[in-house]
């Protein structure tokens, strides 16, 4: 049975940080791209960030809103995709999904996480 964890939500104020971490099983997690999504109130959910699987010499790929402030990260040994989030404004909460992809380009994912809460107050 695949799972996607995601834990490290929660209330911070606006400039503040938070590290997401998503723990996965079931899957050859080496073999995987691994992305974020977010998705706030009444708005679709969109993408974030993406890294791709450790072999292929990929490099990570950010939304233009998260540029310079987010930076994910993957650590093989331990099933598990990070999400280094700095300079949080308002507009950055969301729940926050981890996702499992087939495809970069364009993103497809075969597995999703259940979400975590990001707060940011201004």
């Amino acid at each position: 049975q695949v799972q996607l964890l995601e834990s490290g939500g929660g209330f911070v104020q606006a400039g503040g940080a938070l590290r997401l971490s998503c723990e996965v099983s079931g899957l050859p997690f080496s073999k995987y791209h691994m992305g974020w999504f977010r998705q706030a109130p009444g708005k679709e959910r969109e993408f974030v960030a993406a890294i791709p699987w450790s072999w292929s010499g990929g490099s990570t790929i950010y939304a233009d809103s998260v540029e310079g402030r987010f930076t994910i990260s993957r650590d093989d040994a331990k099933n598990a995709v990070y999400l280094q989030m700095s300079s949080l404004k308002p507009d950055d909460t969301a729940v926050y999904y981890c996702a499992a992809l087939r495809n970069l380009v364009p993103r497809t994912a075969d597995y999703w996480g259940k979400g975590t809460l990001v707060t940011v107050s201004s």
